[in-house]
């Protein structure tokens, strides 16, 4: 890819040698290398310095007029408890709900019970019209939309005025639960005509999602993670030809949902990178523009069970990240949610957070705060060209589905998540509260009263090097 900003260095070439002289003073004979430069687990340069980029395209959501949507996610699978929950968070200002069911890829073990009424019940209080909905569901039909659709029309909802992110991705749920009750084939045969039917219904919103955070928190890189979710993005496009419906008209009701962790910058151009790769991917189909719907969810993979309370710094950095990113809608997994399901006091935690900064910091008045920085700038160019040579790859190997039938992406995610947890063990990646500054007690952690579930394998496909692992897991993990 073409780089869509350069890095004016000659206009600052002067300070830029001063700079370096008194650098190479202040190392007394260090190595410049060693002491100053670092690279990305996609082995991408990060340099200490940047000049400012000139030219460069912003990178906006899709209404920087408006807040991004703090999206609380409802997980309980007390359905009475995520009613409670539900309508507390919208009273104290969450304007979107993220409803995650059991089986979902990203449930971790909890989720709404996948019964008929439990949609409708815990959306009996929601004001459909005021309120983004996201919906992660496990099976890949269309029964769960049908039932939204029925709730919508029952309510008399007005579908010009909703917003509604019902993202199925086959990949995703391929990857992240192993089960697929039909083959490939079946599979790629049946969800044209399941499209169809979603629009002959009239179902608003994302109905596609190409969705990277099961691939994140299994210990994908940033490249591998955007790669995999191109990947998935032009499978959608397929579907949606071959149930005969216009791209132009079919490309906007795909979304993206991805993880931001406590590496802000990264973060920040992984999601700058998502929507010039998404457009890229549109001119290549000759269809016109139009911008990726974008949801971040705090990294689960980062989180720790040991001093949980760091957690909160962690998703404070990857929520700032997400928000100055451009993301559309934010979620912020509860600090203690490696000990079991968040109680209250932790779910409030994240609901505030990302309040504080909408409303108390005004972080969304800047519509795109990172163009034409120059690092932003070079990071995010950098991750367009490995995240294309990794979608190029996935093409290669026969489109997502058949790479991850045959393992090519697991085998790859696994080995830079050996990669990451070799360079911890060997103490170059300290966690902090784990392996730096580790406290001496750790304090009772409150978690509410509910059953875990191992993720669901009905003996089709199922590679452990998706199993969602932790930064403090992977310490411990055999090498």
């Amino acid at each position: 890819m073409s780089a869509e900003a350069s890095i004016d260095i000659d206009g600052q070439n002067t300070e830029r040698q001063r700079w370096l002289a008194l650098a190479e003073k202040a190392l007394a004979g260090a190595s410049f290398e060693d002491r100053l430069v670092s690279h990305t687990d996609d082995g991408i340069r990060v340099e200490p310095l940047y000049g400012r980029a000139v030219d460069a395209a912003p990178c906006l959501r899709n209404n920087p007029a408006q807040p991004w949507i703090v999206s609380q996610r409802i997980d309980d699978p007390d359905v009475d408890r995520a009613i409670a929950q539900a309508s507390e968070d919208l009273a104290q200002g969450a304007t979107g709900l993220s409803l995650v069911f059991e089986g979902a890829p990203n449930a971790f073990g909890y989720g709404l019970p996948g019964t008929p009424q439990t949609l409708e019940r815990v959306l009996a209080q929601v004001s459909l019209n005021q309120v983004h909905l996201r919906v992660d569901v496990h099976p890949v039909s269309r029964a769960m939309a049908d039932e939204l659709v029925a709730v919508l029309t029952k309510r008399r909802a007005d579908p010009s005025k909703l917003s509604l992110s019902f993202g199925i991705d086959p990949a995703a749920i391929f990857a992240g639960t192993g089960r697929l009750r039909m083959s490939i084939e079946a599979l790629q045969a049946s969800m044209p005509q399941s499209l169809a039917h979603f629009f002959a219904l009239g179902v608003p919103g994302i109905l596609l999602e190409a969705d990277g955070r099961v691939f994140h928190n299994a210990g994908a890189t940033e490249a591998q993670e955007l790669g995999i979710m191109l990947a998935s993005a032009v499978s959608h496009l397929k579907l949606f030809e071959e149930a005969r419906q216009a791209l132009v008209y079919a490309a906007p009701h795909i979304g993206f949902a991805l993880s931001v962790d406590q590496n802000q910058f990264l973060s920040m151009a992984k999601i700058r990178a998502l929507r010039r790769l998404w457009a890229r991917i549109q001119e290549v189909c000759s269809i016109p523009a139009s911008a990726a719907e974008v949801h971040a969810e705090t990294s689960y993979r980062m989180t720790t069970a040991k001093d949980p309370e760091t957690n909160i710094l962690r998703n404070t950095i990857a929520c700032f990240a997400a928000a100055t990113g451009g993301a559309d809608s934010i979620s912020i997994l509860p600090h203690t949610i490696a000990h079991g399901l968040p109680a209250g006091f932790a779910r409030r935690v994240a609901r505030n957070t990302q309040l504080v900064m909408a409303r108390e910091s005004h972080i969304g008045f800047v519509a795109d705060p990172a163009a034409g920085s120059g690092g932003i700038e070079a990071l995010t160019e950098s991750l367009c060209e490995a995240a294309w040579e990794e979608f190029q790859r996935i093409d290669a190997e026969g489109g997502v589905l058949a790479s991850l039938r045959d393992g090519h992406i697991q085998t790859r995610v696994k080995a830079a998540r050996e990669s990451r947890a070799e360079a911890q063990r060997a103490g170059g990646r300290p966690i902090v509260g784990t392996t730096l500054h580790p406290l001496h007690g750790e304090s009772p952690v409150e978690t509410l009263r509910a059953e875990k579930h191992a993720a669901p394998n009905d003996g089709v496909v199922f590679c452990e090097a998706m199993v969602p692992m932790r930064l403090d897991q992977q310490m411990s993990e055999t090498p």
